[in-house]
């Protein structure tokens, strides 16, 4: 049997639950790149993700951030996150979460995305809406770029890669109300989703960086695309676009505009 959504909340809390008890603590840090970390929380939230989906739905393949791709012969698929936002939880900043998303026939169906110290889940079915804990939610409905706040974040390499998103970020600066980078794409699509964000923006991710932010976000009533308008953005070299209609129209022209 394929998972149901409950299922996937349910795992989401309980991973969820492992970083909110190991945060503010020491951690055993080590490093995949120069200012890529990686902590004993991520693993510990993993390993508790890999294990109950193996148990309760042994035939699903999964692709996460630590183990890589892991196989299956069902046709169902998970992504997985365990601590998305591992810098910040590092450093005691209290913004991460832990990202899941179900997918049948290369299609995500399912997503949950779990802030643990703000008690929030996110959490989407295709065709049937998107919700924050039990509420509905929906995009906002900003129009104009000078009413808008934006989020974008940055790739590891940005400091030696000119292909770095910084001169994006000073174009959007300068059209809007802001722009944030709160690191964790995740959490940012999610806050797109709400209402809390009007666009989001950002290069260089990981299939599980944006397999459960985007269906919450279409769900919520985005337009979600890669970056630069490609409908594929789940699919590597991952980049996402995220914006209500209108604005995600403007957004997209002044990326363009910038790679030309």
């Amino acid at each position: 049997m394929p998972p149901t959504l409950q299922d996937l909340v349910a795992l989401a809390r309980k991973a969820g639950e492992i970083l909110r008890q190991g945060f503010g603590q020491q951690h055993q840090v080590t490093h995949k790149g120069l200012v890529d970390l990686v902590t004993e929380a991520d693993h510990r939230s993993e390993e508790f993700l890999i294990g109950e989906i193996r148990r309760l739905f042994p035939g699903d393949a999964i692709v996460t951030e630590e183990s890589g791709r892991l196989p299956g012969n069902s046709g169902g698929r998970w992504y997985i996150d365990p601590l998305d936002g591992t810098v910040n939880y590092a450093h005691g900043l209290p913004f991460f979460s832990v990202s899941l998303a179900y997918a049948e026939d290369e299609q995500v169906i399912m997503a949950a995305v779990c802030d643990p110290l703000r008690q929030e889940i996110f959490s989407a079915e295709r065709g049937r809406g998107a919700w924050l804990n039990d509420a509905p939610i929906r995009v906002s409905h900003a129009e104009e770029l000078v009413q808008s706040l934006l989020a974008t974040g940055f790739a590891y390499d940005t400091w030696n890669n000119p292909s770095n998103n910084l001169e994006n970020y000073a174009r959007f600066a300068r059209l809007s109300q802001g722009v944030r980078r709160f690191g964790s794409a995740a959490l940012d699509g999610c806050y797109l989703a709400a209402g809390r964000l009007d666009g989001y923006w950002e290069m260089k991710l990981e299939p599980w960086d944006v397999a459960a932010c985007g269906l919450i976000a279409e769900e919520a009533g985005a337009t979600v695309t890669g970056y630069l308008g490609s409908p594929g953005y789940v699919d590597p070299p991952c980049s996402i676009l995220a914006a209500n209609p209108v604005l995600h129209a403007k957004m997209l022209a002044v990326l363009r505009r910038q790679t030309m």
